[in-house]
């Protein structure tokens, strides 16, 4: 899937110009659906958290019983190398797969699995770039039934429903409860909302990844003197707040301008977020 411009491929030690095949028809990945993916960005130079992303990558290997095969070192230098002669905001997404079939062909083989990195350009929202919420049926799934501590290609299917449902409602995103009913991202970000000049995110409970970009916003917001809770919230919590934002790799920060009938402003708190985390990755490169 190719979702933005000037693709570069990684792929068996060097890189490709172009989106380069990398899967066969027998590999486990293709027919059983064994991948995972992370996400990085480049912009103004920069790539934040570009080894926490890629460390990450391989401990979801390691959840989906895969045997990641480059290190997080490793890794972070062939991504400064296809990176070299970027001019343009990158999306950074190194990517491991099965290739082969253990027990019944179904676990996947040990020491078996395929690795690669795309980069393709993809502008960076700006500021006002807003999206609006509406719930959606569908749930986050939990452990016990889904591989929830990686960020698994097969648990994407569950996230599409979702966002298809708020797209025929009109909506740009859904606002999605774990199985208790309690409220616990969006269809692709985390979220957070603000009441009173206070900050509230959905405390992780085993059921959504709580995101490298989500710690840094709150990391950021605390030093700045704001209260932020990690504490289970409601949909009427949402429906409650003064304002509402979305965090997460691709746009850093998207405010919410309105959840079903319930509208807010691009708050003060987004904004202050957006800054403090381009003022960190500015003084971090």
């Amino acid at each position: 899937m190719a979702t933005g411009t000037n693709i570069r491929t990684y792929f068996d030690g060097k890189w490709h110009n172009g989106d380069v095949p990398v899967m066969r028809a027998a590999d486990h990945g293709a027919w059983l659906g064994t991948t995972v993916f992370d996400g990085a960005r480049y912009f103004d130079g920069m790539a934040p958290d570009l080894e926490a992303h890629c460390a990450r990558v391989n401990r979801s290997a390691e959840a989906l019983m895969l045997t990641p095969t480059v290190s997080t070192e490793d890794m972070v230098a062939i991504i400064w190398e296809g990176l070299k002669d970027a001019t343009a905001p990158a999306y950074i997404r190194p990517m491991y797969w099965g290739l082969d079939g253990g027990a019944l062909g179904i676990v996947p083989k040990p020491d078996a699995t395929g690795f690669c990195i795309c980069l393709e350009d993809i502008p960076m929202p700006g500021a006002d770039s807003a999206t609006t919420l509406t719930t959606t049926r569908f749930r986050r799934p939990t452990l016990d039934s889904a591989v929830v501590n990686a960020k698994a290609g097969c648990l994407y299917p569950n996230n599409a429903r979702m966002l298809a449902e708020a797209n025929a409602k009109g909506y740009g995103n859904a606002l999605v409860c774990d199985s208790h009913g309690n409220v616990a991202e969006s269809a692709t970000a985390n979220v957070f909302m603000v009441r009173d000049g206070e900050v509230f995110t959905p405390i992780p409970n085993g059921t959504f990844l709580a995101g490298i970009t989500r710690a840094r916003h709150i990391g950021h917001l605390r030093a700045d003197g704001l209260s932020v809770h990690e504490c289970v919230l409601t949909l009427d919590d949402f429906r409650k707040a003064d304002e509402v934002f979305l965090t997460g790799n691709l746009a850093k920060v998207t405010p919410v301008v309105a959840f079903d009938e319930v509208s807010y402003p691009i708050g003060p708190v987004a904004k202050r977020a957006r800054q403090l985390y381009w003022d960190w990755a500015a003084s971090a490169r």
